[in-house]
C-alpha cells in the first residue's frame, strides 16, 4: 500500500510516497519548474540500507537538495551514502555537490556524465533566472564512479540493483532495477499523469527500445520520472502507448515520407492521450521532433 505525506510549497516538506520497507519515492509537481518547487518538478527515490542511504537523482540546487534531504531525515536518521544520477536534466544531478561535500558517492554512467559537462553551466544560468537566489552555491559535481556495461550491476549496503543505460530523453540516460523488490526507478523514461517530454536532444528510437525492456522486467511498481508510483498498466497506458504511437504512426509516416504538416493535422487529435497535463501545448511538438528524428531513416 503506498502512503504518502507532506506538500507543495518553498521549504515546506516534500511529499514522499512509501513503496515498500525499504524503497521511497519524493514526488514532485507535474507543472514547470518554479521558484517555490526549487526546479523540483520531477521525481526523486530513496532506498534504505544497512550501511545508509541510496538516493536516485539529486535535484536541481543545493537548496534543492537540502530539502531532499530534509524528506529522507523523516525517514530515517541514517546519512545518504550514495547517489546515483539517471540523466543530465537538472533537477536530476545539480545537487551533486551537496551530497558529495557531506560524504557521498556519486555513480553514473559515462555517457551521463558526458551530457552533464556539456549541459551543465547552461542550466545553471537558465535556472538561475527562475530560482534567482535560491540557486546561490550550486556547483556542478560529476559522478566518481563511473559505469561502463549495462547494466550495471550495484551492491550497496547490501542491496543489489541494476543501473540500465536507456540513451533516451537525454542522452546518457538511465533507469534503476531493484530485481528483488521487482521496481522500477524509471528515470525519464517514463511519464505518468502529463505528457512524456520529447526534446531535440531526445532519441524517440531509443525510448521506445528501452520501454520494451521494461515491459521485459515485468516490475510490480513503477517509480516514474514525473508523475505519482504506479503500476505497468498504468505506465503503459501515460507512456508505452504513446511511444507506441510515437513510432508506429508518426515513424512510420516520416519513412514512408508522407507530408509532415498533414501527418501532423491527421493526428493532433488523439482522445486517448488528452488526459495528459501538458496535451495542448505539448502534443504537437512532440510529433513534429519525433517526425523530424524518423524522417529519411
Amino acid at each position: 500500500m503506498l502512503v504518502s505525506f507532506g506538500a507543495f510549497a518553498s521549504d515546506a516538506p516534500l511529499n514522499v510516497t512509501k513503496v515498500s520497507d525499504k524503497v521511497y519515492a519524493i514526488v514532485g509537481e507535474i507543472d514547470d519548474r518554479s521558484y517555490d518547487n526549487d526546479g523540483l518538478n520531477n521525481n526523486q527515490a530513496f532506498i534504505l540500507t544497512k550501511d545508509g542511504v541510496i538516493l536516485v537523482d539529486s535535484g536541481a540546487s543545493k537548496v534543492g537538495a537540502a530539502r531532499i534531504e530534509k524528506a529522507i531525515a523523516n525517514v530515517t536518521k541514517t546519512p545518504v551514502k550514495w547517489v546515483i544520477n539517471t540523466g543530465s536534466q537538472d533537477h536530476r544531478w545539480l545537487g551533486n555537490a551537496y551530497f558529495a561535500d557531506k560524504g557521498a558517492e556519486v555513480i553514473a554512467f559515462e555517457g551521463t556524465v558526458a551530457t552533464q559537462k556539456k549541459v551543465g553551466a547552461q542550466q545553471i544560468d537558465a535556472l538561475k533566472k527562475t530560482l534567482k537566489e535560491r540557486m546561490d552555491g550550486t556547483t556542478p559535481a560529476y559522478a566518481t564512479r563511473i559505469l561502463k556495461d549495462s547494466p550495471a550491476k550495484l551492491d550497496l549496503g547490501g542491496e543489489n540493483l541494476e543501473v540500465m543505460y536507456t540513451n533516451a530523453h537525454f542522452p546518457g540516460d538511465s533507469m534503476v532495477w531493484l530485481p528483488k523488490e521487482k521496481i522500477a526507478i524509471s528515470g525519464d523514461l517514463v511519464y505518468v499523469d502529463r505528457m512524456l517530454g520529447v526534446h531535440d536532444t531526445s532519441s524517440v528510437k531509443n525510448a521506445w527500445a528501452a520501454w520494451q525492456e521494461l515491459v521485459k522486467l515485468n516490475p510490480t511498481t513503477v517509480i516514474p520520472g514525473h508523475g505519482q508510483v504506479c503500476d505497468m498498466a498504468k505506465a503503459k497506458k501515460d507512456s508505452g502507448d504513446y511511444y507506441a504511437f510515437l513510432v508506429n504512426v508518426i515513424g512510420k509516416a516520416a519513412q514512408d515520407m508522407a507530408p509532415m504538416d498533414e501527418v501532423i493535422k491527421a493526428n493532433a487529435d488523439r482522445p486517448e492521450f488528452k488526459h495528459l497535463k501538458h496535451y495542448d501545448t505539448w502534443h504537437k511538438t512532440v510529433m513534429n521532433r519525433t517526425y523530424l528524428q524518423f524522417e529519411g531513416q
